[in-house]
């Protein structure tokens, strides 16, 4: 009888817990209701229907202007509305070149010629369809013939041509060779042209991602000798998507620039190969042996060069637009149908594109089918989901991009969020975003089971973290959970939401043990995936379940899930960034200056080389921070006032509810600078932007941050102003969420 009665009791406390479980942004009733839909939700998601479309998605190359690129989108389109949603494939024609010519050669007694031909794989089912395959090449470089001597320049950073400089190696005339890491490939050709340099060659060191790492591909999932990474080299720190359209959508009738006009195509010839290609090229260098920490992993000694025989570079491209097709597909809201959450992932890739980027498109996939599984059942999302299958992301981001500025207006008015995934692997969750999103994402990864460890995904993040942290980090975050958001830079489709537009943005994947060398190489496979990235797709159900918990409580939400706290918080701390990389400048100056005047680098000169004396550096001034550390104080007391006034939101009226939202999630447009950061407007967020000499690395406070980093005071002194005008701006919008909350 105890017994009997002591289940029931059991049963009522879990009930009662769950019904009293706070979810941000939604009354406790509809918290539960919620949390039920979610649990529904989950029980509905099936690995396997991730496998079947994958096999079918990467079945044949499917790069842009390819037939497979087409019939994807068409697949995908069809599935869509077979799930009940209003479904569209929204074309653009953006410039996108791809290879006619290809020489690379060794000139002089010594002749080689480099195979430039990725080898098929015995047990890969698609490595060996050649005639469907874009061979390897870097889009967006210029055409050219150039043949000159060869020099190192590491990984082609800008660091990297201080150290050689220091060494007396000019690359004036010559052509270089990079390897792959260190920054976003498009950079190192650039940096190359800014030296004086006339072609680019850039490889992948097995050091680095290849049998340095582990076992190459079939044995492992390491990139073989003959592996060779793609990829855009366009400019896109200074703006992505068509070169010809900036700022507009590349429709068929748009406006487009003559080429020779466009400021992101290379300068310069560049190509890519594998190391199997680069070795002989590499044993040509004579000089001084590179720095430590420029070794690679292959059997030689490195040399900084410049070659004992010239290289020969001839490379000539189709300049030709081609068709995108975009998949939207949109389910209305039932109450807030103007008010849109937007998730997207990739369907393009450079070859069959398995991992990067079907493996985040088929998880994206089996979300939106879940969701409309769970309308039949009565789920009404209170506001419009809209799921986006965007081409041409690797050339250039570009489905995303002209999508996004052909219906900017639109996009301005109505949307809250983007949530963004690009590929998915095995492991640890990785997040970045919008640091308004943290505390909310936090209750998202609180509820996501870690499919290998059956503990919560912020579980797992925490549990590798202090494994891997030093022993004064562990220390130092030891029972702090929170799951901190990255900063976004560039790379996805976010792009032209937050930094272009001012909306709100999230990018999530699963990663971090599933290491691998077949990134933009034919070995991103079917077959390589499902042997050594994701097997059984448990990790893509996982984040399916992770990135449709964010749609779905960010549709139904009562009021959008916003901590002005976090962003102050955050924002904070860029501030005292740049404050001590200013400082930090000052001080490395004042040292180096004084080692000039005392003639100390003499002593550290190679008798045998001519001296040049180093010029003295002009001294860093103080800048003058006082307005934005006024605007700070205010957003901070502002921040403070809105949490506490936050949680009294649910219960407003409906229509002063509906006001609150609208200023909440208009909050992020007010980060915006109509004129854009300096010498690359395109690009409006003071915030976050991609760094104009890192590509995919993220700059915080970008416009103050490069100008101390470039030594240009003057301007580090207007951008101190930008942006605590913009503080202000935002401060502005805190303030009137705060008078709606009173």
């Amino acid at each position: 009888m105890k017994k009997l009665l002591f289940i029931p009791a059991v049963l009522f406390l879990f009930l009662t817990a769950q019904s009293q479980q706070k979810l941000m942004g939604f009354t406790d009733a509809n918290a539960a209701k919620q949390l039920d839909w979610e649990k529904q939700f989950d029980a509905l998601i099936k690995p396997s229907n991730q496998d079947e479309w994958m096999k079918f998605l990467s079945s044949h190359p499917h790069h842009v202007g390819s037939p497979q690129d087409k019939a994807n989108a068409e697949y995908m389109a069809n599935l869509f509305r077979s799930w009940g949603y209003q479904t569209e494939i929204e074309s653009y024609y953006p410039l996108f070149p791809t290879p006619k010519t290809r020489v690379l050669e060794i000139v002089g007694d010594k002749s080689y010629k480099p195979k430039l031909q990725e080898s098929a794989v015995p047990g890969d089912r698609t490595s060996g369809q050649y005639s469907e395959q874009l061979p390897s090449y870097n889009a967006y470089s210029a055409d050219g013939d150039v043949t000159a001597e060869l020099v190192f320049v590491n990984r082609g950073v800008p660091a990297d041509y201080e150290e050689l400089a220091r060494m007396g190696v000019d690359v004036k005339g010559k052509i270089v060779i990079a390897k792959y890491g260190g920054s976003w490939r498009g950079i190192k050709p650039k940096v190359a042209y800014e030296h004086g340099a006339i072609g680019c060659i850039i490889y992948s060191d097995p050091a680095d991602d290849g049998y340095v790492q582990g076992d190459v591909y079939p044995e492992g999932p390491f990139k073989p000798k003959d592996g060779v990474q793609r990829g855009s080299v366009m400019d896109m720190p200074v703006y992505p998507g068509d070169p010809l359209t900036p700022d507009v959508g590349a429709t068929k009738d748009a406006k487009r620039l003559d080429r020779k006009e466009v400021v992101t195509i290379m300068k310069i010839p560049v190509l890519p190969i594998s190391y199997a290609d680069a070795q002989p090229l590499l044993q040509l260098l004579k000089g001084q042996p590179v720095p430590a920490a420029w070794r690679g992993g292959l059997p030689l000694t490195y040399h900084v060069g410049p070659s004992t025989q010239k290289v020969h570079l001839k490379l000539e491209f189709n300049w030709d637009l081609k068709q995108l097709y975009n998949v939207i597909a949109k389910m209305p809201g039932t109450e807030l149908p103007d008010q849109w959450i937007i998730r997207g992932n990739h369907h393009d890739g450079w070859v069959n594109g398995a991992g990067d980027p079907l493996s985040g498109m088929v998880a994206e996939m089996e979300e939106a089918r879940a969701i409309s599984e769970l309308v039949k059942q009565g789920y009404k999302p209170k506001r419009t989901i809209v799921f986006c299958a965007w081409d041409g992301e690797e050339p250039a981001l570009l489905g995303s991009t002209e999508w996004a500025e052909d219906h900017q207006q639109e996009l301005k008015q109505k949307a809250v969020v983007y949530i963004n995934s690009d590929g998915n692997g095995r492991g640890f969750i990785y997040a970045s975003g919008s640091h308004t999103l943290e505390p909310f994402f936090n209750g998202i990864a609180d509820e996501v089971m870690d499919p290998q460890t059956n503990v919560s995904i912020k579980e797992r993040r925490y549990a590798g973290f202090m494994t891997s942290a030093d022993p004064a980090t562990r220390n130092k975050m030891m029972g702090n959970k929170n799951i901190r958001l990255s900063a976004l830079g560039a790379g996805s489709d976010y792009s032209s939401f937050l930094q272009h537009l001012g909306i709100a943005s999230m990018d999530v994947a699963f990663g971090g043990e599933d290491p691998g060398g077949e990134y933009h190489s034919i070995y991103d496979s079917y077959d390589l995936f499902v042997r050594f990235k994701d097997p059984g797709f448990h990790y893509g159900a996982a984040m399916s379940k992770t990135a449709g918990r964010i749609t779905m409580r960010l549709a139904n939400a009562d009021v959008i899930p916003v901590s002005f706290r976090s962003f102050y918080k955050t924002v904070n701390g860029y501030v005292s960034e740049v404050k001590s990389l200013l400082d930090n400048s000052r001080s490395q100056t004042e040292t180096e200056n004084k080692m000039i005047k005392e003639n100390l680098f003499v002593l550290a000169h190679d008798p045998t080389k001519p001296y040049v004396p180093p010029v003295e550096k002009e001294a860093v001034p103080f800048l003058n921070f006082s307005e934005l550390d006024n605007a700070m104080v205010q957003l901070g007391d502002a921040s403070d006032q809105f949490e506490k006034l936050y949680a009294g939101a649910t219960q407003l009226p409906a229509t002063k509810q509906n006001r609150l939202n609208e200023v909440l999630y208009k909050a992020e447009r007010s980060l915006i600078n109509p004129g854009g950061l300096p010498r690359r407007s395109w690009y409006k967020h003071e915030i976050y932007a991609p760094g104009y000499y890192t590509g995919y690395g993220v700059k915080t406070l970008p416009g103050i941050r490069e100008a101390i980093e470039q030594r240009n005071w003057k301007e580090a002194q207007e951008n101190i102003g930008i942006v605590a005008r913009t503080i202000k701006a935002y401060t502005d919008q805190v303030n009137a969420a705060i008078a709606l909350l009173k």
